[in-house]
């Protein structure tokens, strides 16, 4: 790189950094993603006031700590799970005891590979019943070889209308605002398919070792959509499932210093603009 070339990358540098500030607390997206979680939460199967939808804000909204002078957040993207179903790694021991928000019945799923890296199916097999000390749950065990849909959510929330596009609905607020809604099924546990991330060698000591530990920590979520490969086969269509590390990105981009963040952001425009192919 020539002197040239060196100071017009450091004006570069300062100017991105001179128009980039900590994002305030509230901004119109985080506003909206607030209303939009505090309505999903309402929701409840018929005749079940204890079911509910836990929500997650993820995304652009949730990853940035920064507010570039580019505005291309996009979409409002919020997750959420029922809190009467869990999904738990193929063999893995059953939980004695789950977070307070896990309604006293809990239908469990493990989490079954497929030919496809990163896709798997989930098979009923057990129902967690709480006892009567409120904390702990014993387990009955279903029969072998019913698996849920990955259709199981659609529809659950009758007042929104919305328009499908992989395992999200995306509706909108009327405001020039979007929200892509996105049902998962919720594991507690880093899935055995990615089981050596965590101690994996990394260059540069990133993330650190407590980054990793808080990533571990979060598990993951299972989305509901098939493999584009298998899309013509009917079964395999409505029952895959694909792993979710949302969570995980939450905790990796916040990790990050504002010059990183800046260079993903960018990143961001260019390939939103499909400047980068």
């Amino acid at each position: 790189m020539s002197e040239e070339e060196r100071r017009l990358d450091d004006i570069i540098k300062m100017f991105l950094l001179n128009t980039t500030r900590l994002r305030p607390r509230l901004t119109q997206h985080k506003v909206w993603a607030a209303i939009w979680c505090g309505r999903t939460a309402t929701v409840h199967l018929p005749n079940d006031e204890e079911s509910a939808l836990i929500p997650l804000t993820t995304g652009s909204v949730a990853e940035f700590y920064i507010e570039p002078m580019h505005e291309s957040f996009g979409d409002i993207d919020v997750m959420a799970y029922f809190n009467f179903m869990l999904a738990i790694p193929r063999g893995h021991s059953l939980p004695t005891q789950l977070p307070d928000e896990f309604h006293n019945y809990v239908e469990v799923h493990e989490i079954i590979d497929s030919d496809f890296p990163g896709y798997v199916y989930l098979e009923w097999r057990y129902l967690l019943t709480q006892c009567s000390d409120g904390k702990t749950y014993n387990a009955v065990e279903y029969d072998r070889g019913e698996y849920l849909g990955n259709d199981a959510f659609r529809g659950d929330d009758s007042d929104s209308v919305g328009e499908a596009h992989g395992p999200a609905t995306a509706i909108s607020m009327g405001v020039e605002i979007s929200i892509d809604n996105v049902p998962c099924v919720r594991c507690l546990l880093w899935p055995t398919q990615t089981a050596d991330w965590p101690t994996r060698p990394r260059n540069y000591e990133w993330p650190d070792s407590a980054t990793v530990d808080r990533v571990f920590s979060k598990g993951c979520d299972l989305v509901g959509v098939a493999h584009r490969q298998c899309r013509q086969d009917e079964w395999m269509n409505t029952h895959l499932w694909r792993l979710s590390f949302s969570r995980a990105e939450i905790v990796l981009i916040n990790s990050w210093m504002p010059l990183q963040q800046i260079v993903y952001h960018l990143m961001r425009v260019f390939l939103k603009t499909e400047r980068l192919t």
